[in-house]
């Protein structure tokens, strides 16, 4: 008796503890989507949502990329205006952001029409800091020359988006940088390695130690890169190495500097190794595949990115596995060649999978 009264009381309080636990975890989750939602000191329009990331830098989800807003008491810097569709919803919630601000510059990190779409509203609404005739009133759209060229067109040929739309202040070359200095802080804009195209920028912000990507980086699919604008595989591997390069983590590899990927979720320097080594991974088996001399075909019958496929692929959608896989293969296609071609009676397609030492 003694023994199943000792039961009892065990199970009792095993019962008390799982409640307990539920109910925080319950509470937890809360807080969670409340803090993703803009409730949590932030805001939230018509599908916008804004997380407050850290000193002067919010991020702002629901306008077709991840945007990035400085708000401080020079006024307002945006990184990113997302889709055309959203511009006026992007004007509204920054109104409400930041009231009797103004919207100072606008940085963007490609020329993709996700990123660069509210250009044409939000630049009609930006203003520069500046006095006497050093251009004051004017809009101050920043990127890398290489973005105001697939915005633009040659002469006498049609432009893909209007002239008001372009970046009006451009910086050029390889690895080069530009520099500002507005609400108390320095932000840094570097061109690194071609990554997802040769045009991208990522904007740091050093006193907030918060870092925007653009699609140099995602969370959300494979690395997406157009090998057609100078994007490539290695160059997406270098340039996440450059991103670890900048960023500094916390306490165990967690928080430290902040990471706002171009789609996906907020992230840390952590985040930003574990795609490396997953790009790295799957750029070493394709070369390992392609110099033994497989086919596209072939490669994708063994289905490499089995391993990753749960997290990161896709069967529809503006980039899929299957583009991933195509990309890779062309892009390593270019530069590898097998090393020896296969021997009689004994090609590629008699093995079952190829060897990925």
């Amino acid at each position: 008796m003694k023994v199943l009264g000792l039961m009892r009381s065990v199970l009792s309080r095993a019962g008390l503890l799982v409640t307990l636990v539920v109910s925080l975890a319950a509470v937890g989750l809360v807080h969670a989507q409340q803090a993703q939602s803009g409730q949590a000191g932030g805001g939230e329009d018509a599908g916008l949502h804004v997380l407050p990331v850290r000193g002067n830098i919010s991020m702002i989800v629901g306008a077709g990329a991840n945007l990035a807003v400085s708000v401080g008491e020079e006024g307002v810097l945006l990184v990113d205006t997302g889709t055309g569709e959203n511009a006026d919803k992007v004007i509204e919630l920054i109104r409400k952001l930041a009231p009797n601000k103004r919207l100072r510059y606008i940085i963007n990190t490609n020329a993709d029409p996700d990123h660069t779409g509210g250009n044409l509203k939000l630049g009609a609404i930006a203003q520069t800091v500046g006095g006497g005739n050093a251009g004051a009133g004017r809009t101050a759209i920043i990127a890398h020359e290489n973005v105001l060229n697939r915005m633009s067109a040659p002469s006498g040929r049609e432009s893909p988006t209007p002239s008001e739309a372009w970046p009006s202040d451009t910086y050029f070359g390889k690895g080069k940088k530009k520099e500002l200095y507005l609400n108390d802080e320095s932000i840094i804009i570097e061109n690194g390695p071609a990554a997802h195209t040769d045009g991208d920028s990522t904007v740091y912000f050093r006193k907030s130690d918060v870092l925007v990507t653009g699609d140099v980086f995602t969370t959300v699919t494979y690395p997406v890169f157009d090998i057609n604008r100078g994007g490539s595989i290695n160059g997406y591997i270098d340039a996440l190495n450059r991103i670890i390069d900048i960023t500094v983590p916390k306490d165990k590899q967690e928080g430290g500097t902040y990471v706002i990927p171009g789609h996906g979720r907020l992230c840390d320097e952590a985040d930003v190794v574990f795609d490396r080594d997953m790009a790295t991974i799957l750029r070493d088996r394709f070369a390992n595949w392609i110099k033994q001399g497989w086919t596209l075909q072939q490669v994708k019958a063994a289905n490499p990115v089995l391993d990753y496929d749960l997290r990161y692929g896709a069967t529809s959608g503006p980039w899929t596995t299957d583009q991933f896989v195509e990309a890779v293969y062309a892009d390593l296609s270019r530069t590898l060649a097998p090393a020896k071609a296969p021997a009689a009676g004994r090609t590629p397609a008699s093995r079952t999978r190829p060897t990925t030492r």
